[in-house]
């Protein structure tokens, strides 16, 4: 596994990733379980940003004058959305070929977003008041350099939101064993032991100066598909701040 002092980007999954780029956007493609995420994810970013800046729970631009950074990107499922919400945004992605499909699609949409192949730890820009990083930290060489770049950027009254699988019996059945056999997901996306349970991720933030002050599970119904959840055993999502006082 490849790991330098500048970058925590593992070669071989940037190149996995890459290889999605051309059908990233087609809900039936490589990344349909990523469209069908997407929304569960979009509803937990935007409670945690009305609870934070209360007053704009009304307003389709809650991110307006807001500085907000995307990392691993990929080709913009989430990005374009954080835009819509009035945010400058910064998005980065290990893999060139999805900067070029999200640069791309973001102009046919008319949105203006900063999109890099540069490693967050290589960015010199600080100060976000959003971070967000979604079922990435997963596919880096070293998690704890990575969080601790993530906070980094991170302003000092900002918001850190990550989400990531949990390292759980029934992650590895519903991600690996049915989810890229026959779950829409591309064989090979996943180490279930590069998994990272949420009293270990949490670890990683007060290590890295800040804490947890919410979180939340994403469980599958049959009947609803994805949703949010108290139940954290398949996947789950974080937020934090730096830490008060």
């Amino acid at each position: 596994m490849a790991n330098t002092a500048s970058s925590t980007i593992d070669p071989r999954e940037a190149a996995h990733f890459g290889g999605m780029a051309a059908d990233w956007w087609d809900p039936k493609g490589s990344s349909a379980m990523l469209h069908k995420l997407n929304p569960v994810r979009l509803r937990y970013i935007r409670d945690a940003i009305d609870r934070h800046w209360p007053g704009l729970d009304r307003s389709f631009r809650p991110l307006a004058g807001r500085r907000a950074l995307d990392v691993g990107c990929g080709a913009g499922l989430l990005s374009e959305p954080l835009a819509r919400m009035g945010a400058a945004l910064t998005a980065l992605d290990a893999a060139k070929e999805n900067i070029a499909v999200a640069r791309s699609h973001a102009a046919g949409q008319g949105l203006a977003i900063d999109y890099r192949a540069t490693p967050v730890e290589q960015l010199e820009e600080s100060g976000f008041d959003l971070v967000t990083s979604m079922e990435v930290i997963e596919h880096v060489a070293d998690p704890a350099a990575f969080v601790a770049a993530l906070a980094e950027k991170l302003a000092p009254g900002g918001l850190l939101i990550l989400s990531t699988p949990n390292r759980t019996p029934l992650s590895r059945l519903a991600m690996i064993t049915i989810g890229e056999s026959v779950g829409g997901i591309p064989k090979g996306t996943h180490d279930w032991h590069k998994f990272i349970n949420p009293e270990e991720l949490t670890k990683l933030l007060e290590d890295a100066g800040l804490e947890v002050i919410d979180s939340a599970g994403i469980s599958f119904t049959p009947g609803r598909g994805f949703i949010l959840s108290p139940n954290q055993a398949i996947d789950y999502l974080l937020t934090a701040r730096h830490r008060q006082g």
